[in-house]
Order: C-alpha cells, then structure tokens, then sequence
C-alpha cells in the first residue's frame, strides 16, 4: 500500500529562509570592511540617501553614484576588522530600521553609531554617526 503525505507537510519543508533586516545590515557592515564597493552598492535603492557625520567625509549624499564616491574613499584604508554590538531591528510591512553600534578597524578605527532604513529589501536612508566614545568593551555581543 502506498502512502503520501499531506500537502501541508511538504509546504513546510519547501519554504526557504529569507534573510531579515538584520542580516542584510550586517552583510552592510561586512562588505564595508572588506573594501567590496560594488557589492555594497546593490545594497541601495537608487535614490537612497546617506547622511555621513562627521570626519573628512561629513556630508548629505543622495543617489547612488555620490554614495558609490563616498564608500571609493573610504575603503582605500582598508581593510577593516568589523565588530558590531548592540543592534537592534525594528520592522513592520512598509520596512525596516536597523541600529548598531558598529567599529571599523584598520589603519584607522572608526566608531560608529549606525542607522539603516530599509524598504523592499534595499537600503534608503543611512545614517553614519561617527561617535569615538561608543564602547565595545562591556557587554559586547558579537552579532
């Protein structure tokens, strides 16, 4: 006799994981410290915007091609180590907010207080907040 089993279980099993806010972030973050421009660059909607405070490349950018120049610059003094602590997601069905305290280390070490905003999957809105006090000493949970 011959059994087969309930459709639903097979739906169960033929779901596949989808990578959250969260984990876009930290592939972010990731490929800022490996210097890999142009992955970083799909990860932005066309007409994002990136708010970069503070340091030598303190400015408003919007677009890709102006953030694609800023992240050209940054990455010469790489690569960088990435450590990340205290991130945060907060989602609903029109997108996503991302906050993490993020280190940069490398030549330099750059400290960051990181917001990301993401809709439909890309990245509309970023916020670089460079902050030399932020700690990742006590209580630092890698991601």
């Amino acid at each position: 006799m011959r059994h087969t089993l309930p459709l639903v279980f097979f739906g169960v099993f033929s779901l596949t994981a989808h990578a959250g806010p969260a984990d876009d972030a930290r592939a972010h973050f990731e490929a800022i410290g490996a210097g890999q421009v142009e992955t970083l660059m799909a990860h932005y909607a066309p007409e994002a915007t990136f708010q970069w405070v503070g340091g030598p490349l303190d400015g408003a950018y919007r677009g890709v091609e102006p953030i694609r120049e800023v992240w050209s610059k940054f990455v010469k003094n790489g690569p960088y180590a990435v450590r990340v602590a205290q991130m945060e997601e907060s989602a609903n069905d029109k997108g996503a907010t991302v906050t993490a305290n993020v280190e940069f280390s490398g030549k330099n070490t750059v400290k960051v207080r990181y917001v990301l905003v993401f809709r439909g999957g890309k990245v509309v809105n970023e916020v670089w907040q460079i902050d030399p006090r932020l700690s990742f000493d006590s209580g630092y949970k890698p991601y």
